[in-house]
């Protein structure tokens, strides 16, 4: 993708650190703000403590006001395929993307979209098991070209990047110190391998491995794990190199 732009784009960051009084809740997600420590390579938009009808009126109002990407972290609590608001109410993680799927008047048709997520999808433990011995087999290694060819017509679903903190059913793990494994992950990756120039997607698979073996407890290996997802519709390498 090319991010000629100054600034290369926008981040809009929502973060949901006090809900609403529940008596079977949690009312503050401790170590939250750990996770916005690290800064991104362009310019961010950090909103706090939205209702769910609030993120969702406020990722429509972005669109237009974007360079040549756009990154949208969301970091809240959530149920399987939802995030949300600190009402308790739950935006649908496909309604946010779909919010910016191309169109003929879309000025983010054609450029990248990531979409990072924290919150828990289900409330289920994720536990361990012990790998076998299995030969890793170099022919189902796969292999991403880039096609020049140029096209008619662009899906409305293309150029989309997401990134949860982990698989539908399962609880996503926060530090009320450091803040949470995925996040923290995704930042230290995104610093230690963009300024060689990697690309995100494998930078992403890099976060999988280093959140998925995190031990959550020291005294019981396996006993609390947590795998995130990556979906990708990206038709080129993202590249987010300092300047």
């Amino acid at each position: 993708y090319k991010l000629d732009s100054d600034p290369v784009g926008l981040c809009v960051i929502i973060n949901n650190e006090n809900f609403t009084d529940c008596s079977d809740k949690p009312k503050r997600r401790h170590g939250t703000n750990e996770d916005l420590n690290y800064v991104f390579l362009i310019s961010k938009f950090p909103t706090e403590n939205l209702t769910q009808d609030q993120m969702d009126r406020a990722l429509k109002c972005f669109p237009p006001k974007h360079g040549d990407a756009f990154i949208c972290c969301v970091l809240s609590h959530g149920a399987k395929g939802q995030v949300c608001g600190i009402d308790w109410k739950r935006l649908d993680i496909k309604q946010i993307t779909r919010t910016f799927k191309a169109t003929n008047t879309s000025a983010l048709t054609d450029k990248p979209k990531v979409f990072l997520i924290q919150a828990c999808q289900g409330s289920n433990v994720q536990r361990g098991v012990l790998p076998k011995d299995v030969e890793a087999d170099d022919a189902l290694t796969s292999i991403l070209e880039e096609d020049d060819d140029a096209l008619t017509s662009i899906p409305e679903m293309a150029d989309v990047l997401l990134a949860i903190s982990t698989v539908e059913d399962y609880k996503a793990r926060r530090n009320r110190r450091n803040g949470s494994w995925f996040i923290q992950s995704v930042c230290r990756q995104l610093e230690n391998s963009c300024p060689s120039g990697e690309d995100v997607v494998t930078i992403l698979h890099r976060v999988n491995k280093e959140v998925g073996e995190i031990e959550g407890d020291a005294n019981e290996p396996g006993a609390r794990k947590q795998m995130p997802e990556v979906r990708s519709t990206l038709r080129r390498k993202l590249v987010l190199s300092p300047r």
